[in-house]
């Protein structure tokens, strides 16, 4: 990678699926990295432009600090999806948001999932009718919330919903766009292929203020 394209980037949920994925990808691509995590003693990667930072997002504090400075911010949050109510996902973007504005950082790139917003029932009938409804009703509910203040604020952002996800490998053939999904059968894709995707944004404006699906 030429020195010009190389970026400072923060990483919000390295230590998940898809968090980790981008962690090791964007490394891979000579980027220089922060990673955010609650428990650093998770993170197992060791790189010499490897940052890891411990925060929580619902602390604006520590997200603050580790906004300054940064080219790019990703994030990859998630929590345990058997809640009865939770706001941890809307109330950490709105953190972000806040930070990234008073910082002018501009770039966000977040993961949501299919089935949100606009692409509600490309999850398949199986997590339409059931899943959602009735174990991640709201989890998914909190991301409708996320969705809602990124789209409301003043940053460059990309929202990319992915399919169910697997931890095969990556792949790089795979759909993207505004009408992926199934309204039948239950589409999926890797973390690491979400986390390709995901890195493409920070030279692809296409998906500007738009929220592309991502599945096989």
């Amino acid at each position: 990678m030429q020195e010009e394209n190389i970026m400072n980037i923060l990483i919000i949920g390295a230590t998940g699926g898809t968090g980790r994925e981008l962690t090791k990808q964007a490394l891979e691509q000579g980027h220089n990295v922060t990673a955010f995590v609650r428990k650093p003693s998770k993170v197992t990667i060791e790189h010499e432009n490897l940052t890891v930072v411990k925060g929580n997002v619902l602390d604006y504090g520590t997200i603050d600090s580790a906004v300054q400075g940064k080219d790019a911010v990703f994030s990859a949050l998630g929590h345990k999806k058997w809640v009865i109510k939770t706001s941890v996902l809307s109330k950490g973007t709105e953190n972000i948001i806040t930070a990234m504005e008073k910082h002018d950082v501009k770039r966000f790139i977040c993961e949501t999932s299919l089935g949100v917003g606009n692409s509600r029932g490309r999850l398949g009938l199986y997590y339409t009718l059931f899943v959602i409804p009735f174990i991640i009703y709201f989890y998914f509910k909190d991301k409708e919330r996320q969705e809602e203040f990124i789209r409301k604020s003043s940053l460059a952002w990309t929202i990319v919903r992915p399919g169910r996800l697997t931890n095969g490998p990556k792949r790089t053939l795979y759909r993207h766009g505004h009408n992926v999904g199934s309204r039948i059968s239950t589409v999926k894709i890797s973390r690491p292929s979400v986390a390709e995707f995901m890195l493409k944004q920070l030279a692809d404006s296409s998906y500007l203020c738009k929220t592309p699906g991502v599945a096989y």
